[in-house]
């Protein structure tokens, strides 16, 4: 079972800050984030003041690939990957889990890693057609946990103003709950893996 659960093609870790974390940023985080969310967003689609971003999620494109062609170009798979880090990084820092400022271009505590499938054999040419389909009970679950995880944060918060740590319960459950949502985007959206998404909090 756990060689199994290792197994699973999508693998997205935190490093547990056990250290004293800034308080002064984690009181402010929603300001201080405010320019590197503009960064975010101007690399993933995203519009400011009129100007429209570049980028985003490549979903379309591997999608008609696979389709059509039983391929899965590997820049558009490279690019998914490093822009889910990048905001991974950015959803980390606002979720207090971190308290360095994210980077653009640097792994920091943030661990997601992908195994870039061979479409030929891994990927059924006909099931990204239906894959947001399935997922459905994903998503309502996952709405419930991210109400859940979005409490605890706030918890977590006024942990760290009055003790200076993320209590590891609470970090653990919202890495578990990032962890489920990316096996779920990667899946349905990113088309990486046919492999469905375990129902746990847990690697």
């Amino acid at each position: 079972m756990a060689m199994q659960q290792a197994m699973y093609p999508v693998q997205f870790s935190v490093d547990y800050p056990d250290r004293q974390l800034n308080r002064l940023t984690t009181a402010f985080r929603i300001i201080v984030a405010i320019p590197i969310l503009i960064v975010l967003g101007s690399v993933s689609g995203g519009t400011w003041v009129g100007a429209s971003g570049a980028g985003g999620v490549l979903f379309m494109g591997p999608l008609l690939m696979i389709l059509f062609r039983r391929k899965y170009p590997r820049w558009w798979f490279d690019w998914n990957v490093e822009l889910q880090r990048f905001t991974n990084r950015v959803v980390i820092y606002l979720a207090l889990m971190d308290d360095r400022y994210p980077a653009t271009d640097q792994e920091q505590a943030v661990h997601l890693d992908y195994i870039y499938p061979d479409a030929t054999r891994d990927l059924n040419r006909w099931l990204p057609l239906v894959k947001w389909l399935l997922v459905i009970p994903h998503l309502i679950v996952l709405i419930f946990l991210w109400i859940a995880a979005i409490v605890v944060i706030i918890s977590a918060w006024f942990a760290i103003l009055f003790t200076g740590r993320y209590p590891k319960a609470m970090f653990e459950f919202v890495e578990g709950v990032f962890r489920w949502g990316q096996r779920v985007i990667a899946y349905a959206f990113l088309l990486v893996t046919d492999s469905y998404p375990p129902f746990r909090l847990a690697p």
